[in-house]
C-alpha cells in the first residue's frame, strides 16, 4: 500500500484567525447543528416551498408527532432559521430569510 502525501493547501504562513472569524465560525456551526437532525431538514424544505406562513398542517406532513414537530420548530427558531407569528391559539411558521442566507454564505465560504 503506497502513501500518498497531499499538495499544501495553505501558504506556508497562513493568517491568523481574527475573533470575526471565529463569530462566524460559531455561528456556522449553531446553524449546522439545528440542521443537524433530517426532519428538521425536512420542515425547512417544506418551509421554502410554501409562500405563506404554516401552521397546524406541519404536523400532517411529517412522520411524527406533534409534540416532535413542535420541538424540532423550537430548536429551528432557537437558532433563528425560522420565525413563528402567533395567529389565535396557533403560531405559524415560516422561514427566515435572512439566516437562511446568512447560512448559506457561510457554508460558502468553506
Amino acid at each position: 500500500m503506497s502513501l500518498h502525501s497531499c499538495a499544501p493547501c495553505l501558504p506556508a504562513e497562513a493568517p491568523l484567525f481574527t475573533p470575526q472569524d471565529e463569530e462566524e465560525e460559531r455561528q456556522f456551526a449553531t446553524l449546522c447543528k439545528a440542521l443537524g437532525h433530517p426532519i428538521r431538514v425536512r420542515i425547512l424544505k417544506i418551509l421554502a416551498t410554501r409562500a405563506t406562513c404554516i401552521c397546524g398542517d406541519l404536523v400532517e406532513m411529517l412522520p411524527v408527532s406533534q409534540s416532535t414537530v413542535s420541538e424540532h420548530l423550537r430548536i429551528l427558531k432557537q437558532a433563528g432559521l425560522v420565525q413563528g407569528e402567533v395567529d389565535g391559539p396557533r403560531v405559524c411558521y415560516c422561514i427566515d430569510p435572512a439566516t437562511l442566507g446568512r447560512f448559506k454564505t457561510l457554508a460558502g465560504s468553506l
